[in-house]
């Protein structure tokens, strides 16, 4: 350490330094190895965290599988534990880099890929093969590797040749580099992890469904090594969706809503509710993105946690959970189709006429909507002021005076008394031309997870869970903007490992543009 505080405070000579001078610099001293040690301590603590989770989590992988466990339970169970296994490793791996051996160790051979694949060969050569001493390089040789890619139905295989070249007179030998891979040194083209992404996380295919599929197109990819490549890949996805969520919280008006998922807790026979929940932009935004946050219970604090100090104008349902975030100074924004609803029901099951009446006049102010949908927020406001506001005063009127009406208890009561309790948040998109009358926006988007749910069963990990979370949020957003989804992995993938994190904002999916 003091060679490091050496290195980063210039060494006066001591001897020629002042009390005053001498007492300076010893306290830059102790900052600086104050500040390293805080640096040291977060680094040991990460390494514990993750080691220990790692410990655990091989030790259920290797354990005795419980008998209430289906065998399609059990490999999707499998799956997840290889995932998460390889995502520590890849996060450990971050936060402690090796440290260059002395000599290089025989790496295990590796078996080559299928001869029958189609081969496509790519050359990398120096840019000049003039050697510095002014000789003219001579090639002597090559490097060749191979990666495995993937179009559904049929592998090919990328062989990449790395020609040597060297200077006769003074024995320089260059060669072009390895191109930088999302797994490093592995045989997967970004093509072969975007469709398995894909696969896994809009498609909703298990690894152990996908590991019989490459098997008919000729290779059985093992589903450890699949987990291994989901695992490694959303950890280096994961900066994208940090940003996205950054970019999500920069805006003034976002829906939110959530829905339950299974979750089943390593070494436990049994799984139990966690949540998911969504946020994302608004119809109205310039900017079209969801983020999906992972959490194992429904607990208000999780989206106070994901919100931070965010205080614009949320539009959501009448949970619960979001009450405490709108006493920070978040803007309530009710749902008018969660109230619709409710008359909805009511008319469907007993045709009543107070019902009738309500749907007619909410129906007037969706109509309203459907007329400036394609304005710009200020004529909506406009158009909302003009025609809306009447019609909502005439419609909150008309539910006080029928309530007074009503039996207590009764159906109808508790339909109009939905709608009062919560009126001034259901009225209040009237006078904000970027607010949505209703939350269905957001629904939409959180769709996803219920095609899924009957697929993966279950989340095997608190860890599975955000890891799913944040890779679909880039998917589904890549949807939004009108990107297929595979062809936008495939390109982020292919760029990230040299793209600059100073502009990874450039890969989000309402910015990106194939390269």
């Amino acid at each position: 350490c003091l060679g490091k505080i050496h290195g980063m405070i210039s060494s006066p000579n001591l001897a020629q330094m002042t009390s005053d001078q001498l007492r300076t610099f010893a306290a830059q001293l102790l900052s600086q190895v104050e500040t390293m040690g805080k640096k040291i301590h977060r680094v040991e603590t990460v390494n514990e965290q993750l080691s220990h989770e790692i410990a655990l989590l091989k030790r259920h992988k290797f354990a005795k599988r419980s008998e209430q466990l289906s065998p399609d339970q059990g490999s999707l169970l499998d799956d997840l534990l290889d995932t998460d296994i390889a995502a520590i490793e890849a996060e450990l791996k971050a936060v402690n880099p090796p440290a260059a051996p002395a000599e290089p160790r025989q790496q295990p051979k590796r078996a080559p890929l299928p001869p029958q694949f189609p081969r496509t060969v790519i050359r990398h050569e120096p840019e000049n093969t003039q050697c510095a001493c002014g000789c003219q390089l001579q090639r002597i040789g090559e490097d060749v590797s191979e990666k495995l890619d993937y179009t559904p139905g049929v592998f090919t295989v990328e062989q990449h040749v790395r020609g040597k070249w060297a200077c006769r007179d003074c024995e320089t030998l260059i060669q072009a580099p390895v191109p930088a891979q999302v797994i490093d040194k592995g045989i997967p083209t970004a093509g072969l992890l975007a469709h398995v992404m894909v696969a896994k996380f809009a498609d909703h295919l298990p690894l152990y469904r996908q590991e019989k599929i490459f098997g008919r197109a000729g290779l059985a990819i093992a589903r450890s090594t699949l987990a291994q490549w989901v695992g490694q890949t959303g950890v280096q996805l994961q900066p994208l969706v940090d940003a996205l969520r950054e970019t999500l919280l920069a805006q003034g008006v976002l829906h939110a809503d959530e829905t339950p998922v299974q979750m089943l807790a390593p070494g436990q026979k049994k799984t139990h509710r966690a949540y998911v929940w969504a946020y994302c932009t608004t119809p109205f935004a310039a900017h079209k993105a969801v983020v999906y946050d992972f959490s194992p219970s429904r607990a208000g604090e999780h989206a106070r946690n994901f919100l931070g100090a965010w205080n614009g104008a949320l539009v959501c349902d009448d949970f619960a959970g979001y009450k405490a975030s709108f006493l920070q100074g978040i803007t309530e924004m009710g749902c008018m189709a969660h109230a619709r609803r409710k008359f909805f029901d009511l008319h469907a099951t007993n045709k009543s006429q107070l019902a009738e009446q309500a749907l007619h006049s909410i129906g007037g102010l969706y109509e309203i909507e459907r007329q400036a949908r394609d304005m710009s927020d200020e004529e909506r406001w406009r158009i909302r002021q003009e025609k809306a506001v009447p019609l909502l005063d005439t419609l909150h009127t008309w539910m006080l005076a029928q309530r007074d009406l009503v039996p207590e208890g009764s159906a109808i009561a508790k339909a109009l008394d939905y709608s009062l309790k919560r009126w001034a948040a259901l009225a209040r998109y009237a006078d904000d031309g970027a607010v949505p009358i209703d939350n269905n926006w957001v629904e939409n988007q959180i769709r996803p997870w219920a095609l899924g749910r009957s697929n993966w069963l279950f989340a095997g990990s608190l860890r599975s869970g955000k890891r799913a979370a944040a890779i679909m949020s880039l998917i589904q957003s890549a949807r939004m903007n009108g990107h297929d989804p595979y062809a936008y992995l495939k390109d982020v993938l292919t760029r990230l490992p040299t793209h600059r994190a100073s502009e990874i904002d450039q890969l989000l999916p309402h910015r990106w543009a194939p390269a």
